[in-house]
């Protein structure tokens, strides 16, 4: 069986996960120093986002040089120390790939706004309509808020096309130099020994042919939920099936994930055929809110898209470019009950960091700080999309590691964003050995999923539940979800492993309720050894 299949992998957003040069920003060296809280943690991979040669537009998510690491992350040895440091604690390395679109720096980009024809077929160069071109090709919109056309500096009525911010220009993958191109790249990094790449954007590489308009409002808002002739066209399962090859002549356990945003399960569950990628992230199971009803029909749908294909399913709660869980369920409470329920389901899980600490998302940011993109954008009028409304920064604030300093641990000076008051609660050192802990809850459930043989990739049944209540059944585990803001009572599924809520124990649930059974605590998630 495949180690993807039900690994738990971790999310390190480099810029704010630990800093080792003490210049405010995260980076390798930092990332490096922090491997063995990852190992002790439980987690199977690390997945790191990107740290190339970037002027950071967007974070790192606009490359000018795919095969150089960008001096304010360290250098390329650096990234080969990472890696093999790694693979020594037991921890293998995803790095983000960025094929849908360069920096306006690459010199690709650079040369196509010379003039270089053979430059300009790479990306999408178009003349624009009306008198002059003085309007954009299309009606098309950019995931950022506004127009997802510019003007070509000094060629009045030619545009180019990009999907999120002007300084990321959208690559053309009919041109067969392109294909070549990331080819070259992706080999790169796999002889320097990572063991895979998450895809970004990797439902949006090809174009509908001739690039028609949409003719729907907030087209943002339909990302992921309706057809876009920008995003999820068929062609880029070719561009998958390619890269598939590419890895497995690495061997077996080289893996691409593809973050994918598609209307259906169905469609998602086409990225990860068998000679597709391994892994495509789940954002309907993200979308969820706290209604077992919601959640039981996606993961109910997210199995069964899965298992016509033979893929495992994947389940995400936060990431670096959505409200963190906490803050979108509602509570703290909450937020360590659906990752309990999260890591009982069948298939691989990811973490974004900090999560394990119950870090909240940070709204009072002030505007003279931010760097993400899409706030400037939709602060300029744009509608963005969900998610990315301007309010990415919030959940990129630097991990606090210590109850006091600078940035809390975080390194020698202050982060590039500002920590809120009372982050040195949170902070790993504050919550490692305190058994009430978020990050304990997180080790303990890391631990148990490893322990018992059922979990990870294999069956899953419903159970019968009162109402406002999940409860399923792995081979040695049922996991039960109480969503409602009261207790319930039920039949004791057997013996108490771990409850979300940090106060309580069987003994408090059997206080008040009839023999045999069992007063579930509101909004909790708990294990039991079946």
């Amino acid at each position: 069986m495949g180690w993807w299949r039900d690994a738990v992998i971790y999310q390190v957003y480099v810029r704010s996960f630990a800093d080792g040069d003490g210049d405010g920003v995260g980076d390798l060296p930092g990332v490096r120093q922090r491997l063995p809280y990852l190992a002790d943690l439980g987690v199977d991979a690390v997945w790191l986002t990107p740290f190339y040669a970037s002027p950071q537009a967007d974070g790192g998510y606009d490359v000018s040089d795919y095969r150089a690491v960008d001096p304010r992350f360290g250098h390329l040895d650096d990234a080969r120390a990472l890696v093999a440091e790694a693979h020594g604690l037991g921890l293998r390395v995803i790095l983000d790939i960025v094929p849908n679109h360069t920096s306006d720096q690459h010199p690709w980009f650079r040369r196509a706004l010379a003039g270089d024809a053979a430059a300009r077929e790479r990306y999408h160069f178009r003349p624009g309509r009306g008198e002059g071109g003085t309007l954009p090709p299309n009606d098309w919109e950019s995931v950022f808020g506004g127009p997802a056309w510019s003007p070509v500096p000094g060629e009045p009525g030619l545009w180019y096309l990009h999907l999120f911010a002007p300084e990321q220009p959208d690559l053309d993958w009919r041109h067969p130099k392109v294909h070549e191109e990331f080819d070259s790249v992706l080999r790169f990094w796999l002889d320097l020994g990572v063991d895979g790449f998450r895809i970004d954007v990797a439902h949006g590489m090809v174009k509908a042919e001739g690039l028609p308009d949409i003719g729907a409002g907030e087209q943002a808002r339909m990302i992921g939920s309706q057809e876009l002739p920008f995003f999820d066209q068929d062609g880029v399962h070719d561009i998958h099936r390619a890269w598939r090859r590419l890895l497995a002549s690495y061997g077996p356990d080289r893996i691409a994930v593809a973050e994918a945003w598609a209307p259906t399960p169905e469609r998602l569950a086409l990225y990860v055929r068998p000679d597709e990628c391994h892994q495509a992230f789940n954002f309907h199971f993200l979308r969820a809110g706290w209604d077992t009803g919601q959640l039981r029909t996606v993961i109910e749908e997210s199995m069964a898209a899965a298992t016509t294909v033979g893929a495992p399913t994947t389940w995400v709660l936060s990431n670096h470019d959505v409200v963190r869980h906490r803050t979108r369920l509602g509570s703290l409470a909450r937020a360590r009950a659906a990752t309990l329920l999260m890591l009982a389901l069948p298939g691989s899980v990811y973490l974004y960091q900090g999560e394990e600490l119950g870090l909240p998302e940070v709204t009072e940011l002030p505007d003279d700080v931010r760097q993400d993109p899409a706030f400037f954008r939709t602060a300029q009028g744009g509608r963005a999309a969900e998610g990315q409304q301007g309010l990415r920064d919030g959940c990129r604030v630097p991990m606090p590691w210590t109850s006091d300093g600078p940035s809390l641990g975080f390194g020698p000076a202050a982060g590039w964003l500002p920590q809120p008051a009372g982050w040195g609660e949170l902070s790993v050192q504050a919550q490692t050995g305190d058994p009430l802990s978020t990050l304990e809850l997180y080790r303990t459930a890391l631990r148990l999923r490893r322990l018992l043989p059922g979990l990870g990739d294999s069956a899953m049944e419903w159970l019968t539940a009162p109402e406002g209540v999940l409860a399923l059944s792995r081979p040695g585990l049922v996991c039960v979800l109480n969503t409602g803001r009261a207790p319930v009572e039920m039949a004791a599924p057997g013996e108490l492993l771990l409850c979300s809520a940090p106060e309580e124990s069987r003994d408090s649930m059997e206080a008040g309720a009839a023999p045999g059974r069992l007063r579930l605590p509101a909004q909790t998630c708990t294990w039991w050894a079946a």
